[in-house]
């Protein structure tokens, strides 16, 4: 199951049970199933903060994922920086909708198993992304 939360911001997601179906089918592509995933929207202060507590790490980001998975069922905090995400999708002339796409699925990779350390894990990572991207298109 899917939940979806704001912090410090008023962001409301469209379309839940279509995303929640394609999740789902992005699960079930790479032989997983979903579990509790909670997607977490927040501001670059929020995301930050969570950033300094749990990872140590002095930056903004767009996403950080709490992998909480057993086996083949997904579960997981994705803390999603709505700031983050707008500044992204103007830098990379695409539409916000677009760029949040991309930032759910990166997280739900993520939590299969997939990393993004190296050039050739960030090549198979991009990949991933815009399979499933065109997959939810299709939707």
């Amino acid at each position: 199951m899917i939940r979806y939360y704001q912090e410090n911001n008023r962001f409301e997601l469209k379309q839940k049970m279509r995303n929640n179906r394609w999740l789902k089918m992005v699960a079930g592509s790479e032989m997983r199933r979903l579990g509790a995933i909670n997607i977490i929207f927040c501001s670059d202060p929020y995301i930050l903060e969570v950033n300094l507590k749990y990872l140590q790490h002095d930056y903004f980001t767009d996403i950080i994922t709490f992998d909480y998975c057993e086996k083949d069922i997904l579960s997981g905090d994705l803390f999603i920086s709505i700031d983050s995400v707008r500044e992204n999708a103007r830098y990379y002339g695409t539409a916000f909708e677009d760029e949040l796409d991309r930032v759910m699925v990166h997280g739900v990779l993520h939590l299969i198993g997939y990393d993004d350390h190296t050039e050739e894990e960030i090549a198979v990572m991009r990949q991933k992304e815009n399979y499933y991207l065109e997959m939810k298109a299709a939707l």
